[in-house]
């Protein structure tokens, strides 16, 4: 059996001996594909509309999980992802009464994935958004894209290759950064190929799409420009046949919740975006015919995003074809939270005379749309009702997963990819690092549900953001947003979440609470084990 030793002397040198061998038949490439605020029945396979052909036949090729959890929200998400902890445990995400959050830092022991994988001779390559602390390489990436400029998805300015800022260019034209992404994770492969063919590799690309602000190039806009006319209420229907009709779900619609609007009330955004704003999901009559063709053109625009998204998926597949990699390399897709009901004007502003959708505007997709995205669930990003943390997850890997097309019901969460990957890697962490003792990781591996729907042994899920914080446990989840009472139910039958079973199961309540208190106590703890600072 294959253990990586405990000091890290001992891990430098593994990794020269590692540079050095072949590519072994039992390793196999890694791509992890992280799209921002897509909502859980965003892409087709899950019910969507919007057409994401590459990711439907990834997943008609290898496995949907029904029940897989981020963190609500996109930096805790990322830490989570790539550490294999909750991302309150390495500080990315905030505890009461201590420190943590988008600001905080990891602990020396809070090592990224590649760190593990360089023993084993993999290069690592991250392409699009980074949103975790510290600097990309420092973290194990051997090259990166880091796609600061957030706010503009025509402009390249402000972005950062392998740590160092991009140079001052002429003024871009035909830059989108969803292509850019693309184009740069391409470019890593293609050099792998040429230099390192021998090598196994890890690739990383973050997607900022389908985030706000709303841009799209116009011919994929006017793809769906009409699309969207009949609004979200109609939308979530739809949406809801085709998942029943899938078997993806096993559950009422929830009801959409008139009075919930964006998590953060920014009026003077209001103002800006005019009368055709609305910051409630009110019903689709309800509007003025101007709010509808308003909210409608924002829709398309995220429809857009998510299909143009798809297309540079399905070039980044057909690299690994060429390279003859794709049968050898396993492919996770998932989101970083659940769609956003956020309405706010920042970074360029927004000018209500440019056409949607352009680089002059700033557009948010709103609670309407969002519920509709997020079917069939309720609530949505930052919130961990199951909209806000329900996303999809989508496994390929010819090699080694046999089914084509099945669902797996087991709930999982991000916390779980990194171990799942050590796991099939064989690969033991170090005992410590830097004389620090790494604590063992709350993560399971889910190597046995990618070869049939079972369950996967564990305790519970738990979450916290902003004072929405809730834990699941089997089928049972209790779930509060901040400053309100808990919410009991039972997910087997209602992940619409719409009987509140609290008053009935006392019992239950208070075994779940406890079990959510031990996830924060002291910064965390795993079975018993206290993290170290």
């Amino acid at each position: 059996m294959r253990r990586i030793p405990a000091s890290a002397a001992c891990l430098a040198m593994l990794a020269a001996f590692c540079c050095r061998a072949a590519f072994p038949a039992d390793r196999f490439n890694i791509v992890i594909i992280l799209a921002d605020d897509l909502g859980y029945s965003d892409v087709g396979c899950y019910g969507g509309e919007i057409a994401t052909p590459n990711l439907d036949r990834l997943a008609a090729g290898g496995v949907r999980f029904t029940q897989f959890y981020n963190t609500a929200r996109c930096w805790p998400t990322r830490a989570a992802l790539l550490t294999g902890y909750y991302a309150q445990h390495v500080r990315r995400d905030g505890l009461p009464g201590g420190g943590g959050g988008a600001g905080g830092t990891r602990p020396i022991w809070g090592r990224l994935l590649p760190d593990f994988l360089k023993p084993l001779g993999y290069r690592s390559y991250h392409s699009g958004k980074w949103h975790i602390d510290g600097r990309v390489l420092d973290g194990g990436f051997d090259r990166s894209l880091d796609m600061r400029n957030q706010g503009d998805y025509f402009s390249a300015r402000g972005n950062m290759i392998d740590d160092v800022p991009v140079k001052e260019g002429p003024p871009e034209t035909g830059y989108y950064a969803s292509t850019a992404v693309v184009d740069h994770a391409i470019e890593c492969l293609r050099d792998h190929a040429e230099r390192f063919p021998d090598r196994p590799f890890f690739q990383y690309v973050a997607f900022i799409a389908p985030h706000f602000p709303l841009h799209a190039k116009p011919e994929d806009i006017a793809k769906y420009r009409d699309a969207y006319q009949e609004g979200w209420d109609a939308m979530r229907e739809r949406r809801f046949a085709r998942q029943r009709g899938m078997g993806l779900v096993n559950t009422s619609l929830s009801e959409l919740e008139r009075d919930v609007g964006p998590p953060y009330h920014f009026p003077e955004a209001l103002e800006k975006l005019g009368s055709g704003e609305v910051n409630r999901p009110l019903p689709w009559t309800d509007l003025s015919e101007e709010q509808r063709r308003f909210q409608a053109v924002k829709m398309a625009i995220h429809a857009a995003m998510v299909d143009r998204m798809d297309r540079e998926i399905g070039r980044l597949l057909e690299q690994l074809r060429a390279m003859d990699a794709i049968d050898d390399t396993l492919i996770l897709f998932a989101s970083d939270n659940g769609a956003s009901a956020e309405i706010m004007v920042r970074d360029g502003g927004h000018d209500p005379k440019a056409e949607p959708g352009s680089a002059a505007t700033y557009l948010c997709l709103g609670p309407g749309f969002s519920s509709a995205c997020n079917t069939p669930f309720r609530r949505h990003k930052t919130w961990v009702h199951e909209g806000g943390i329900s996303t999809p997850f989508i496994a390929h890997w010819p090699a080694r997963i046999r089914a084509r097309g099945e669902l797996r019901r087991a709930p999982a969460h991000v916390v779980d990819v990194v171990p799942t990957v050590l796991d099939l890697l064989d690969i033991e962490k170090p005992a410590e690092w830097a004389g620090v003792p790494i604590p063992p990781a709350p993560g399971r591996s889910l190597a046995a549900a990618f070869d049939a729907d079972v369950a996967v042994p564990r305790e519970s899920i738990w979450w916290l953001h902003e004072g929405n914080r809730a834990v699941r446990s089997g089928d049972w989840k209790l779930v509060a947003a901040k400053g309100q009472p808990w919410e009991l139910y039972d997910m087997a039958t209602d992940r619409a979440e719409s009987k509140n079973l609290a008053s009935d199961r006392p019992d239950v309540v208070r075994e779940l609470e406890s079990l959510w208190k031990r996830g924060l106590e002291g910064g965390g703890t795993v079975s018993g084990h206290r993290f170290p600072p």
